[in-house]
């Protein structure tokens, strides 16, 4: 299975015994919306539902930080995803959180994964059929594993900042990036990482949310000035959109990228650490 396929691929494949569909949509406060409410009125056939908002460290003073492996994989065997499951994952998010779902099972342990190109909203669009209420599959065995290779904290970002042994990228839109907009919790400072490159989220995937081509997203990168070549470490806001950007240099072949997990919640909290303002 590929990491990226299609709503006819999905179509094809639905009656397999392997395949677990997922919906992993999540929101911002600002967005005014309830994922799992959406879930149950309108889903996928199949789907059961990836509760991200609850799938984090509820002890880190960070919010939305990655949860224990032991907690992940007690959640998925719930859901029912397990060891030898082909996962599809999708949302219907503006901050596309299929991503997090992605880099979360990978992380964990799970060797199938895949992302549902232009999620439920292209499913939706080509009149396919949907369900409503909630999905309920057989528990299933998911090996507690965890290779946190693809992790940056705080102290390795600091630490790099004098050697640019990795080069930081940062998915958040451009105003939040050189600080022209002011974030949306007063208690975090403006800018950005020093030294970071920036890459809107938004601007890797095609106006009908399907994700742009190989070609596209390798030239969405280089207009940046990152540096393909250079091992990268994937920031945001709070961790979220910063998958989007690993997501799309996976599709690209480049796997050397780590995510800044606590991104500028932590960064833009901590009045020690240096934060730079204007253009990359």
């Amino acid at each position: 299975m590929d990491s990226l396929v299609s709503t006819q691929w999905l179509a094809d494949e639905m009656a397999a015994s392997d395949l677990r569909i997922v919906d992993a949509s999540a929101f911002l406060p600002e967005h005014g919306r309830d994922p799992r409410q959406e879930y149950e009125a309108c889903h996928i056939p199949g789907a059961v539902f990836m509760d991200l908002a609850n799938l984090v460290d509820s002890s880190s003073p960070v919010p939305n930080t990655l949860p224990s492996a032991e907690k992940f994989a007690s959640r998925m065997q719930a859901l029912g995803l397990g060891d030898g499951s082909r996962i599809v994952v999708y949302d219907d998010s503006p901050i596309k959180t299929a991503t997090r779902a992605w880099f979360m099972l990978t992380m964990f342990g799970a060797q199938n994964v895949a992302i549902l190109d232009g999620g439920i909203a292209k499913w939706k669009a080509e009149g396919r059929p949907t369900a409503s209420g909630v999905e309920t599959l057989r528990q299933r065995h998911f090996t507690i594993w965890s290779d946190t290779s693809h992790l940056r904290t705080k102290a390795d970002v600091i630490a790099n900042l004098g050697t640019a042994a990795e080069q930081v990228i940062d998915a958040r839109g451009a105003g939040r990036f050189t600080g022209e907009d002011r974030e949306t919790n007063p208690a975090l400072a403006s800018g950005h990482i020093p030294g970071a490159r920036n890459v809107p989220y938004s601007n890797l995937f095609n106006g009908d949310g399907t994700w742009k081509s190989p070609d596209e997203i390798r030239a969405t990168f280089a207009a940046a000035g990152v540096n393909l070549d250079q091992p990268l470490v994937s920031s945001c806001g709070s961790g979220m959109t910063a998958n989007v950007l690993i997501f799309a240099l996976h599709l690209i072949g480049k796997d050397d990228v780590a995510l800044y997990d606590g991104s500028w919640s932590e960064w833009g909290m901590d009045p020690k650490t240096p934060k730079a303002i204007g253009p990359a």
